[in-house]
C-alpha cells in the first residue's frame, strides 16, 4: 500500500516538474517577444525564432521535440488547442495562419513563400521571392510528412493524407 502511494506521489511530482520546465520555456519565449499563452506546452528542443517577425501561439497548444518555427520577418499564428508534432517546420515569411484545433503530424513542412524564377537570364537567387501566405482553418488534420506550399487555403475540417504536397486550396469538409 505504501509503495503504491509513494509511486503515485513520485509520478505526480515528476509531472509537476515537467510542467514547471514548460512554464519556464514559455516565460523565456515571452521575454524574447513571442506572444505565447501560458497554457501552451513547448518541448525543450523546439527552435523558435522571430527574426524580425511575429509569432503567436494559442492556449493549450503543444509543440513537440525538434519542431522549428522561424518567422523570417513574417508572421506565424498558431491557434488554440493545436498540436505540432516532432520535427515539423513552420516558416512565416509570407504569413502562416493556423486556426484552432489543428493537428500537424511529424515531419510536416509549411512554406508560405516561393522563389521567383521567371527570368531565364537571371540566377534564381537574384530574382527575389513571392509570398501569398498560407491559411489553415479550424479542425484540420495533417498526416505525417505533408508539405503545404505558398498561396494555399485549407478549408475547415479537412484531412490531408500523409505525404501529400498541397499546392491548391481545399474546400471545407
Amino acid at each position: 500500500m505504501i509503495n503504491h502511494v509513494f509511486s503515485k506521489f513520485t509520478k505526480l511530482i515528476s509531472l509537476k516538474f515537467i510542467r514547471l520546465i514548460s512554464l519556464m520555456r514559455v516565460l523565456i519565449l515571452r521575454l524574447k517577444g513571442v506572444n505565447i499563452c501560458w497554457s501552451a506546452e513547448i518541448a525543450r528542443s523546439v527552435k523558435i525564432s522571430r527574426q524580425g517577425g511575429h509569432i503567436k501561439i494559442g492556449s493549450r497548444s503543444i509543440i513537440d521535440e525538434g519542431a522549428i518555427l522561424h518567422a523570417y520577418g513574417g508572421t506565424i499564428v498558431l491557434g488554440a488547442d493545436c498540436s505540432v508534432n516532432s520535427y515539423c517546420v513552420l516558416y512565416g515569411h509570407g504569413g502562416l495562419i493556423i486556426g484552432d484545433g489543428v493537428r500537424i503530424a511529424t515531419h510536416s513542412i509549411f512554406i508560405p513563400s516561393n522563389h521567383k524564377f521567371e527570368k531565364i537570364d537571371v540566377p534564381i537567387f537574384m530574382q527575389g521571392e513571392a509570398s501569398k501566405g498560407i491559411i489553415v482553418e479550424d479542425d484540420v488534420w495533417f498526416g505525417a510528412g505533408v508539405r503545404v506550399l505558398d498561396g494555399v487555403l485549407i478549408g475547415k475540417g479537412c484531412v490531408i493524407g500523409a505525404g501529400s504536397v498541397v499546392t491548391k486550396n481545399t474546400q471545407p469538409f
